[in-house]
């Protein structure tokens, strides 16, 4: 059984963490933030779980929305931490990723995202694609999924794919939305992820942003064609001569607007905006633009 765990990132349904019951015990796939550890406690306690009950933590990468909380389990009890190899040495020592975090976030960083502490070399478990995670009887598999980030795996229980971002963001059963923060979009590789998912035969996707979805096959589609058709958008405004501060309230009318023709209320997209919020897709994207394909932005 899985338990979605509401960490009320400053709504509800912005941010998940997911309790899988095992035969061996219970397993965590992400953390969230440091600064949602006291609800993640209570949500976990809801359950009867303290953070030393816990067989396992996995996370889908070390952005501090999914794995921000990590070395907080750990101190409590939790016995390691699962994640991609690259991401390895940032739960051991975060400082880079907090000083890169910092580029994005600025003064909210703290506000936002508590702040991460290190996870003991000892308690951390580099996962290579393909490897599968013993726990009892249950096996989860790491499946290499970059695009969102270089660094990301998608865990797959069962027929159940933990997406984490690379799996977009999806708010109430609404349209799936692609998170573009800087720096390592990169949509070839991001479809090419999209694609192995295709190919697990999955019955279920848990994106971390935020609940539990049947129609796996759908919800690729619909992220695939959303991720390319915005990501077009922004390299016309770069045609256009836009800076990104011009970018932003296009965006988020963009979104916004595909949002409310699906039929979502305002309390609805104010949570999608949390969770993916425009001021950080810009930036996302037209780094891309001009890292990758600097040969479409000539003359911008």
């Amino acid at each position: 059984m899985i338990h979605t765990l509401d960490l009320r990132f400053g709504r509800p349904h912005t941010i998940a963490a997911y309790l899988v019951e095992t035969s061996a015990g219970p397993v965590l796939v992400e953390t969230g933030p440091e600064s949602t550890y006291p609800r993640l406690k209570e949500a976990l306690a809801e359950h009867g779980v303290l953070p030393a009950d816990l067989r396992a933590v996995f996370v889908s990468h070390i952005h501090l929305d999914h794995a921000g909380a990590a070395w907080r389990l750990v101190e409590e009890g939790a016995p390691v931490v699962y994640v991609h190899p690259r991401g390895a040495p940032h739960l051991v020592d975060p400082s880079r990723l907090w000083e890169s975090a910092s580029r994005i976030y600025g003064a909210q960083m703290e506000a936002l995202w508590g702040r991460p502490g290190p996870v003991p070399a000892g308690r951390v478990r580099a996962v290579e694609d393909g490897e599968e995670v013993a726990v009892g009887t249950s096996r989860f598999l790491a499946v290499d999924t970059p695009g969102h980030a270089g660094h990301h795996h998608a865990w797959v229980w069962g027929g159940v794919i933990f997406s984490g971002d690379v799996g977009g963001v999806r708010i109430g059963g609404g349209p799936v939305v692609p998170p573009f923060p800087p720096p390592e979009i990169h949509l070839e590789r991001w479809k090419a992820s999209l694609d192995r998912l295709r190919g697990l035969g999955a019955t279920e996707i848990r994106p971390t942003h935020f609940g539990a979805y049947p129609d796996v096959a759908a919800h690729l589609d619909d992220l695939e064609d959303r991720m390319f058709r915005w990501a077009e958008r922004v390299l016309g405004w770069l045609h256009e001569g836009l800076d990104e501060d011009a970018m932003i309230p296009r965006f988020e009318e963009l979104a916004a607007g595909e949002l409310r023709s699906a039929g979502l209320d305002e309390e609805t997209l104010a949570e999608y905006e949390i969770a993916d919020p425009a001021w950080m897709s810009v930036p996302g994207l037209v780094r891309y633009w001009r890292k990758v394909h600097p040969e479409r932005v000539a003359g911008a």
